[in-house]
Protein backbone atom coordinates (compact mmCIF):
# COMPACT_ATOMS: atom_id res chain seq x y z
CA UNK A 1 0.00 0.00 0.00
CA UNK A 2 1.29 3.35 -0.74
CA UNK A 3 0.39 5.87 2.38
CA UNK A 4 -1.24 9.25 1.87
CA UNK A 5 1.70 11.06 3.90
CA UNK A 6 4.09 9.04 1.57
CA UNK A 7 2.52 9.44 -2.06
CA UNK A 8 5.85 11.26 -3.17
CA UNK A 9 8.28 8.96 -2.45
CA UNK A 10 11.20 10.75 -4.69
CA UNK A 11 9.04 14.24 -5.58
CA UNK A 12 10.65 16.34 -8.37
CA UNK A 13 12.14 19.71 -5.99
CA UNK A 14 10.03 21.72 -7.94
CA UNK A 15 6.55 20.50 -7.32
CA UNK A 16 4.20 20.67 -4.33
CA UNK A 17 4.09 17.33 -2.51
CA UNK A 18 1.10 15.90 -1.54
CA UNK A 19 2.96 15.31 2.02
CA UNK A 20 3.52 19.00 2.18
CA UNK A 21 2.71 20.80 5.12
CA UNK A 22 -1.13 21.73 5.77
CA UNK A 23 -0.91 25.40 5.17
CA UNK A 24 1.33 24.91 2.46
CA UNK A 25 0.45 28.40 0.78
CA UNK A 26 1.75 26.94 -2.28
CA UNK A 27 4.91 28.09 -4.89
CA UNK A 28 3.18 31.05 -5.94
CA UNK A 29 2.52 32.54 -3.01
CA UNK A 30 4.83 35.23 -1.86
CA UNK A 31 4.91 33.61 1.09
CA UNK A 32 6.45 30.62 -0.35
CA UNK A 33 8.84 28.97 1.52
CA UNK A 34 8.64 31.62 3.97
CA UNK A 35 5.19 31.06 5.90
CA UNK A 36 5.30 29.51 9.67
CA UNK A 37 4.08 26.29 7.99
CA UNK A 38 6.91 25.86 6.07
CA UNK A 39 9.33 25.51 8.93
CA UNK A 40 10.91 22.04 8.01
CA UNK A 41 9.48 21.41 4.78
CA UNK A 42 11.82 19.57 2.74
CA UNK A 43 11.08 22.29 -0.17
CA UNK A 44 11.42 25.20 2.25
CA UNK A 45 14.73 26.61 0.55
CA UNK A 46 13.68 26.10 -3.16
CA UNK A 47 10.20 27.53 -2.79
CA UNK A 48 12.09 30.46 -0.75
CA UNK A 49 14.94 31.02 -3.32
CA UNK A 50 11.82 31.25 -6.37
CA UNK A 51 12.77 29.28 -8.37
CA UNK A 52 9.73 27.37 -8.27
CA UNK A 53 8.43 30.01 -10.91
CA UNK A 54 8.11 29.73 -14.65
CA UNK A 55 6.45 26.21 -16.21
CA UNK A 56 5.84 23.34 -14.51
CA UNK A 57 7.84 20.58 -14.76
CA UNK A 58 4.74 18.13 -13.95
CA UNK A 59 3.75 19.49 -17.49
CA UNK A 60 6.00 17.43 -20.22
CA UNK A 61 5.47 14.78 -17.46
CA UNK A 62 1.51 14.02 -17.79
CA UNK A 63 2.11 14.94 -21.39
CA UNK A 64 4.35 11.56 -22.31
CA UNK A 65 1.81 9.74 -19.72
CA UNK A 66 -1.49 11.07 -21.82
CA UNK A 67 0.07 10.37 -25.17
CA UNK A 68 -1.46 6.65 -24.40
CA UNK A 69 -4.84 7.79 -23.44
CA UNK A 70 -7.06 8.10 -26.65
CA UNK A 71 -10.21 10.04 -24.86
CA UNK A 72 -10.25 12.41 -21.69
CA UNK A 73 -13.73 13.14 -20.66
CA UNK A 74 -14.69 15.30 -17.68
CA UNK A 75 -18.03 14.50 -15.42
CA UNK A 76 -18.97 17.29 -13.87
CA UNK A 77 -21.78 18.13 -11.81
CA UNK A 78 -22.50 22.01 -10.51
CA UNK A 79 -23.75 20.45 -7.14
CA UNK A 80 -23.42 17.43 -4.84
CA UNK A 81 -25.96 14.89 -4.62
CA UNK A 82 -27.00 15.14 -8.13
CA UNK A 83 -25.66 11.64 -8.88
CA UNK A 84 -22.39 12.76 -11.03
CA UNK A 85 -19.95 10.00 -9.76
CA UNK A 86 -22.71 7.01 -9.87
CA UNK A 87 -22.97 8.29 -14.03
CA UNK A 88 -19.11 8.37 -13.95
CA UNK A 89 -19.27 4.43 -12.78
CA UNK A 90 -21.62 3.54 -15.17
CA UNK A 91 -20.13 5.13 -18.10
CA UNK A 92 -17.19 3.22 -17.67
CA UNK A 93 -18.95 0.14 -16.64
CA UNK A 94 -20.62 0.95 -20.45
CA UNK A 95 -17.23 1.37 -21.62
CA UNK A 96 -15.50 -1.64 -20.84
CA UNK A 97 -18.93 -3.97 -21.31
CA UNK A 98 -16.79 -4.34 -24.64
CA UNK A 99 -13.64 -5.99 -23.56
CA UNK A 100 -12.03 -4.84 -26.37
CA UNK A 101 -12.05 -1.16 -25.19
CA UNK A 102 -9.99 -0.10 -22.17
CA UNK A 103 -11.09 2.12 -19.72
CA UNK A 104 -9.75 4.17 -17.00
CA UNK A 105 -11.13 6.21 -14.03
CA UNK A 106 -9.87 8.60 -12.37
CA UNK A 107 -11.65 10.41 -8.89
CA UNK A 108 -10.51 13.58 -8.36
CA UNK A 109 -12.87 14.25 -5.51
CA UNK A 110 -10.32 14.39 -3.21
CA UNK A 111 -12.57 15.64 -0.61
CA UNK A 112 -15.52 13.03 -1.00
CA UNK A 113 -13.56 9.72 -3.12
CA UNK A 114 -16.79 7.87 -3.79
CA UNK A 115 -16.03 5.81 -6.52
CA UNK A 116 -14.51 3.13 -4.91
CA UNK A 117 -17.28 2.43 -3.11
CA UNK A 118 -19.76 2.63 -5.91
CA UNK A 119 -17.40 0.19 -8.32
CA UNK A 120 -16.95 -2.47 -4.84
CA UNK A 121 -13.06 -1.84 -4.51
CA UNK A 122 -13.38 0.53 -1.58
CA UNK A 123 -11.40 -2.29 0.34
CA UNK A 124 -8.44 -2.26 -2.06
CA UNK A 125 -4.83 -0.57 -2.06
CA UNK A 126 -2.85 1.40 -4.63
CA UNK A 127 0.60 -0.62 -5.17
CA UNK A 128 3.67 1.15 -7.04
CA UNK A 129 6.12 -0.05 -9.79
CA UNK A 130 9.40 0.86 -11.58
CA UNK A 131 6.43 2.02 -14.07
CA UNK A 132 4.61 4.07 -11.41
CA UNK A 133 1.48 3.47 -9.71
CA UNK A 134 -0.90 0.46 -10.40
CA UNK A 135 -4.46 1.20 -10.90
CA UNK A 136 -7.24 -0.80 -9.33
CA UNK A 137 -8.83 -2.83 -11.41
CA UNK A 138 -12.71 -3.94 -11.17
CA UNK A 139 -12.21 -5.87 -14.41
CA UNK A 140 -9.04 -6.63 -16.51
CA UNK A 141 -10.02 -3.75 -18.82
CA UNK A 142 -11.27 -0.89 -15.79
CA UNK A 143 -8.99 0.47 -14.11
CA UNK A 144 -9.45 2.78 -11.39
CA UNK A 145 -7.52 5.31 -9.26
CA UNK A 146 -8.60 7.63 -6.37
CA UNK A 147 -7.24 8.62 -3.11
CA UNK A 148 -9.78 6.86 -1.31
CA UNK A 149 -7.60 4.10 -1.95
CA UNK A 150 -4.89 5.93 0.55
CA UNK A 151 -6.35 6.86 2.93
CA UNK A 152 -6.10 4.56 6.32
CA UNK A 153 -9.91 3.87 6.69
CA UNK A 154 -13.19 5.15 4.94
CA UNK A 155 -13.74 7.47 8.62
CA UNK A 156 -10.07 9.28 7.60
CA UNK A 157 -10.83 13.39 6.75
CA UNK A 158 -8.51 14.78 3.83
CA UNK A 159 -8.18 18.41 4.74
CA UNK A 160 -5.64 19.98 2.17
CA UNK A 161 -5.69 23.41 0.64
CA UNK A 162 -4.84 23.93 -3.22
CA UNK A 163 -1.63 23.03 -3.19
CA UNK A 164 -1.47 19.80 -2.03
CA UNK A 165 -4.57 18.50 -4.15
CA UNK A 166 -3.08 20.02 -7.03
CA UNK A 167 -0.19 17.94 -6.02
CA UNK A 168 -1.91 14.93 -5.58
CA UNK A 169 -3.97 15.44 -9.28
CA UNK A 170 -0.42 15.85 -10.91
CA UNK A 171 1.12 12.53 -9.71
CA UNK A 172 -2.61 10.71 -10.42
CA UNK A 173 -2.01 12.08 -14.29
CA UNK A 174 1.89 11.85 -14.91
CA UNK A 175 2.38 8.91 -12.27
CA UNK A 176 -0.53 6.19 -12.69
CA UNK A 177 0.70 3.60 -15.24
CA UNK A 178 -2.76 3.46 -17.04
CA UNK A 179 -1.04 1.99 -20.14
CA UNK A 180 -3.50 2.46 -23.64
CA UNK A 181 -6.70 3.41 -22.78
CA UNK A 182 -9.50 4.39 -25.46
CA UNK A 183 -10.79 6.12 -22.25
CA UNK A 184 -10.50 7.72 -19.28
CA UNK A 185 -13.19 9.52 -17.40
CA UNK A 186 -12.57 11.83 -14.90
CA UNK A 187 -14.73 12.29 -12.09
CA UNK A 188 -14.52 15.74 -10.59
CA UNK A 189 -16.12 17.53 -7.14
CA UNK A 190 -19.18 19.63 -7.51
CA UNK A 191 -19.16 22.97 -8.48
CA UNK A 192 -15.26 24.41 -9.76
CA UNK A 193 -12.51 24.83 -7.50
CA UNK A 194 -9.23 24.02 -7.16
CA UNK A 195 -8.97 20.49 -8.73
CA UNK A 196 -11.07 21.56 -11.99
CA UNK A 197 -8.40 23.90 -12.73
CA UNK A 198 -5.28 22.18 -11.91
CA UNK A 199 -7.24 19.29 -14.65
CA UNK A 200 -7.69 22.15 -17.00
CA UNK A 201 -3.86 22.94 -16.28
CA UNK A 202 -2.48 19.55 -16.15
CA UNK A 203 -4.45 18.24 -19.63
CA UNK A 204 -4.10 21.64 -22.01
CA UNK A 205 -1.37 20.37 -23.76
CA UNK A 206 -2.94 16.84 -23.67
CA UNK A 207 -6.15 17.47 -24.95
CA UNK A 208 -9.50 17.11 -23.11
CA UNK A 209 -11.94 15.82 -25.56
CA UNK A 210 -14.89 17.05 -23.59
CA UNK A 211 -17.52 17.06 -20.66
CA UNK A 212 -20.48 15.40 -19.49
CA UNK A 213 -22.39 18.32 -17.06
CA UNK A 214 -25.08 16.50 -14.79
CA UNK A 215 -27.79 18.23 -13.29
CA UNK A 216 -31.79 17.27 -11.28
CA UNK A 217 -34.40 18.93 -12.26
CA UNK A 218 -34.79 21.21 -9.55
CA UNK A 219 -33.75 24.96 -9.95
CA UNK A 220 -31.37 25.15 -7.49
CA UNK A 221 -29.35 22.21 -9.47
CA UNK A 222 -29.89 23.71 -12.49
CA UNK A 223 -28.88 27.02 -11.17
CA UNK A 224 -25.55 26.26 -10.45
CA UNK A 225 -24.92 23.70 -13.89
CA UNK A 226 -25.39 27.37 -15.89
CA UNK A 227 -21.95 28.37 -13.79
CA UNK A 228 -20.45 25.13 -14.99
CA UNK A 229 -21.12 25.17 -18.63
CA UNK A 230 -20.20 29.13 -18.14
CA UNK A 231 -16.84 28.03 -16.47
CA UNK A 232 -16.07 25.09 -19.27
CA UNK A 233 -16.69 27.83 -21.79
CA UNK A 234 -14.08 30.27 -20.04
CA UNK A 235 -11.48 27.43 -20.08
CA UNK A 236 -11.85 26.47 -23.17
CA UNK A 237 -13.49 22.53 -22.26
CA UNK A 238 -15.96 21.65 -24.85
CA UNK A 239 -19.33 20.18 -23.13
CA UNK A 240 -20.19 17.21 -25.08
CA UNK A 241 -23.49 17.38 -23.32
CA UNK A 242 -26.09 17.95 -19.96
CA UNK A 243 -27.61 14.94 -18.74
CA UNK A 244 -30.86 15.10 -16.16
CA UNK A 245 -30.37 12.92 -13.55
CA UNK A 246 -33.54 11.59 -11.00
CA UNK A 247 -35.96 12.85 -14.01
CA UNK A 248 -39.57 13.12 -12.37
CA UNK A 249 -38.54 13.98 -9.07
CA UNK A 250 -39.50 16.72 -8.14
CA UNK A 251 -40.14 17.68 -10.99
CA UNK A 252 -38.95 17.17 -15.02
CA UNK A 253 -37.86 19.15 -18.10
CA UNK A 254 -35.72 21.17 -16.43
CA UNK A 255 -32.19 19.91 -18.00
CA UNK A 256 -33.95 20.18 -21.68
CA UNK A 257 -34.80 23.45 -21.15
CA UNK A 258 -31.46 24.42 -19.54
CA UNK A 259 -29.40 22.30 -22.41
CA UNK A 260 -31.44 24.57 -25.28
CA UNK A 261 -30.76 27.95 -23.33
CA UNK A 262 -27.40 27.46 -22.91
CA UNK A 263 -27.23 25.89 -26.28
CA UNK A 264 -25.57 22.34 -25.43
CA UNK A 265 -26.45 18.60 -26.18
CA UNK A 266 -29.16 17.28 -24.40
CA UNK A 267 -28.09 13.79 -23.62
CA UNK A 268 -30.96 12.38 -21.94
CA UNK A 269 -32.49 12.27 -18.58
CA UNK A 270 -32.26 9.28 -16.66
CA UNK A 271 -35.45 8.28 -14.59
CA UNK A 272 -35.28 7.76 -11.02
CA UNK A 273 -34.89 4.42 -9.94
CA UNK A 274 -34.16 3.88 -6.17
CA UNK A 275 -32.06 0.66 -7.24
CA UNK A 276 -29.55 3.21 -8.75
CA UNK A 277 -28.56 4.13 -5.43
CA UNK A 278 -28.75 0.53 -3.81
CA UNK A 279 -26.32 -0.71 -6.51
CA UNK A 280 -23.68 2.05 -6.08
CA UNK A 281 -24.11 1.19 -1.96
CA UNK A 282 -23.21 -2.52 -2.88
CA UNK A 283 -20.51 -1.84 -5.54
CA UNK A 284 -22.43 -3.21 -8.75
CA UNK A 285 -23.28 -2.01 -11.90
CA UNK A 286 -26.86 -1.18 -12.37
CA UNK A 287 -26.40 -1.68 -15.89
CA UNK A 288 -25.61 -5.45 -15.30
CA UNK A 289 -28.20 -6.00 -12.51
CA UNK A 290 -31.21 -4.33 -14.16
CA UNK A 291 -30.43 -4.75 -17.95
CA UNK A 292 -33.95 -4.35 -18.68
CA UNK A 293 -34.98 -1.20 -16.60
CA UNK A 294 -36.13 2.37 -18.12
CA UNK A 295 -32.97 3.89 -16.45
CA UNK A 296 -30.33 1.33 -17.98
CA UNK A 297 -31.88 2.33 -21.29
CA UNK A 298 -31.87 5.76 -20.92
CA UNK A 299 -28.17 4.82 -19.62
CA UNK A 300 -27.18 3.21 -22.67
CA UNK A 301 -29.10 6.05 -24.73
CA UNK A 302 -26.72 8.70 -23.59
CA UNK A 303 -23.92 6.80 -24.07
CA UNK A 304 -24.30 6.29 -27.38
CA UNK A 305 -24.99 9.67 -27.73
CA UNK A 306 -21.74 10.57 -26.24
CA UNK A 307 -19.85 8.25 -28.67
CA UNK A 308 -21.12 9.61 -31.48
CA UNK A 309 -20.34 13.49 -30.35
CA UNK A 310 -16.56 11.93 -29.98
CA UNK A 311 -16.94 10.83 -33.24
CA UNK A 312 -16.54 6.90 -31.49
CA UNK A 313 -19.97 5.15 -32.26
Amino acid sequence: MIALQQATAAPNPLAVPVDAPEHCPGTDSALAGKADACSGCANQEICASGETKGPDPALPLVRARMASVKRKILVLSGKGGVGKSTFAAQLGWAFAADEQVQTGIMDVDICGPSIPTILGIASEQVHSSSSGWSPVYVQDNLGVMSVGFMLPSAKDAVMWRGPKKNGLISQFLKDVDWGELDYLIIDTPPGTSDEHLSVVQYLKESGIDGAVVITTPQEVALQDVRREIDFCRKVGIRVLGLVENMSGFPSTGGGRRLAQDMNVEFLGAVPLDPRIGKSADYGVSFLDEYPDSPASTAYLDIIEKIKGILGDS
